[in-house]
């Protein structure tokens, strides 16, 4: 765990396929006076690869690895071979049976379970494979330059998951807040007045308008958030040997605890 008594720097990245619908949030906390926040525009992958840099953890909103599963069955019809058994994971506690392995990492299935949230995105068969890609390369850059990113998040980048954390936080939504309709801008604004609230802290008012305005902006913020409990050791972690073992080569989705005033500690 960082010492979080010092002045630390969370960045969060709401990762797209391309630089210019790429939302960052860098957060500065240990001021005295809360956090403060801003958003970043880097023009390019080496800007946001500095800004990173800079950070002590950033929370990216983009898968870190694809499903075990399907990465064995593609290389099996590649080299022409056998595909190995389709599986699902283990039911929910409801008795409804777990995610299909085949689309779904087994940190996306238990971010399910846990959240009773719908499912995240698959990275194997939904448009998510596209950022995921371009991550990938972010990933290998950063290694490339001797930053070594494990994908369980002990390193310098956490996998985030928007929605699942505000379900984590108790900001529970009956709809969605991703789209330009009037009721998804009054959805942001209740997200931002609860973020708020559990922070003890108002937000600066140039990234309270642009969060009320772009579900993008408001998921970086998010993930900025995240990022501060991934270092203040709120976050849940893999915990039996198959969880380790998958979250190295799948990524892990780190969700935070449930009370936001933790991140202020």
């Amino acid at each position: 765990m960082t010492d979080v008594r010092r002045q630390t720097v969370t960045v969060g990245v709401d990762l797209a396929a391309r630089a210019r619908r790429t939302a960052v949030c860098r957060v500065v906390w240990g001021s005295g006076d809360g956090p403060t926040a801003e958003f970043v525009v880097p023009e390019g992958d080496e800007q946001l690869l500095a800004v990173v840099r800079a950070a002590d953890k950033t929370g990216l909103d983009c898968p870190l690895g694809w499903p075990s599963s399907f990465v064995a069955t593609v290389l099996a019809h590649h080299q022409g071979v056998r595909l190995p058994r389709t599986a699902r994971f283990g039911e929910r506690a409801d008795g409804r049976p777990g995610l299909d392995a085949l689309r779904f990492r087994l940190t996306d299935d238990l971010t399910w379970k846990a959240t009773s949230t719908r499912p995240p995105l698959s990275v194997s068969t939904d448009l998510l494979g596209v950022v995921a890609l371009r991550a990938a390369h972010l990933l290998d850059a950063l290694e490339a330059s001797g930053v070594p990113v494990p994908r369980d998040g002990s390193g310098p980048v956490a996998e985030v998951y928007p929605a699942a954390a505000l379900s984590r936080w108790g900001i529970r939504l009956t709809r969605s807040y991703k789209t330009a309709a009037p009721e998804a801008h009054a959805l942001r604004e209740q997200i931002l007045r609860s973020i708020e609230a559990g922070l003890g802290s108002a937000l600066p008012e140039a990234v309270r308008a642009r969060c009320a305005v772009s579900h993008d902006h408001l998921d970086a913020l998010v993930c900025a958030l995240v990022a501060r409990a991934v270092l203040v050791g709120d976050t849940l972690w893999p915990r039996s040997a198959d969880e380790r073992s998958a979250a190295l080569q799948e990524g892990w989705i780190h969700l935070p605890g449930p009370d936001l005033a933790t991140l202020r500690c």
